[in-house]
């Protein structure tokens, strides 16, 4: 059993402990009403987006999401908010030296020990939701999971559907399929690219996400049999009946979708199974990319 499958399933216990923790970082992840900003790469990019999109949408203050090498120079924020599993990430810790004085900084980490301990401000560790697969599940959906409690938007109905992502079979046909669509609407679009990248990093598949409104305006000509299109939340009306009629297998996001996504791990895992591939080491992967000092 490779670690990333050992890791996914253990998600309930990873969102219940980090929920229980959110009161403890409350003043370091950012007030109502702030101008926050979330960054990462990678996986923690595409989480930042989902956060940045909740938070804003909320009503509990302007917030953005940037990937760390593209944070744009001047740009005033009361709190910038890095998602770094590894702490080493050479951008993270760039800008968050380029910020050090001039605006308040917070970094979610899975390790203790790297050196983003001393490059932020401030630093919630979920040391419990580390990981020994390069293919990040846990992680992530961990710490989505203490900013949705901070944030006051987890419930208990999550974690149960993450339980029942784990336990329902996959829908069949779904892990034959050659190709992979998801798609999101608000905070479920930042889900839905972290989806295609899991497909891609654990099992090489083709794969794409999209505004889900947007999927009518060119890729959905890619559908057909043997084809999958994924929606993560509430479809567009009407969307489950076009895609049905090209003859792709239309999934549909009942679950929340954060669990949603924890059904997709378990896809992704699945097809590298199939195709004898190693999750734990997709090939030219690491686990941090640390690049030369200049």
């Amino acid at each position: 059993m490779s670690h990333a499958h050992k890791e996914l399933t253990s998600q309930p216990g990873c969102w219940e402990r980090a929920a229980g923790l959110a009161a403890e970082h409350r003043d370091a992840l950012g007030a109502s009403g702030e101008r926050v900003a979330l960054v990462g790469c990678g996986t923690s990019y595409f989480m930042a987006q989902s956060v940045a999109a909740l938070r804003e949408t909320a009503g509990l203050g302007e917030t953005d999401a940037f990937a760390a090498s593209e944070f744009p120079a001047g740009r005033a924020y009361d709190r910038v908010v890095a998602l770094t599993r590894s702490g080493t990430t050479t951008e993270v810790l760039r800008l968050l030296g380029e910020l050090r004085g001039a605006t308040k900084t917070t970094a979610i980490t899975a390790d203790p020990r790297t050196p983003v301990m001393e490059a932020a401000d401030e630093v919630a560790v979920l040391d419990f939701a580390d990981e020994e697969s390069v293919v990040q599940t846990r992680f992530a959906t961990t710490a989505v999971t203490l900013l949705r409690a901070h944030l006051g938007l987890h419930s208990a109905q999550a974690v149960a559907d993450a339980r029942t992502a784990l336990s329902e079979p996959l829908p069949e046909g779904l892990v034959d399929c050659t190709q992979f669509s998801f798609l999101g609407r608000g905070w479920t679009n930042g889900l839905a690219q972290e989806a295609a990248l899991k497909m891609r990093e654990a099992s090489l598949s083709w794969t794409e996400a999209y505004p889900a409104m947007e999927y009518r305006h060119g890729p959905i000509s890619i559908s057909t049999t043997g084809t999958a299109t994924w929606m993560f939340g509430e479809a567009p009306e009407g969307l489950a009946a076009q895609v049905g009629e090209t003859g792709a297998l239309w999934i549909e996001g009942r679950l929340d979708p954060l669990a949603e996504l924890v059904r997709a791990q378990r896809l992704a895992v699945a097809v590298a199974d199939t195709k004898g591939l190693d999750p734990d080491r997709p090939r030219h992967l690491t686990r941090s990319v640390v690049l030369p000092s200049a």
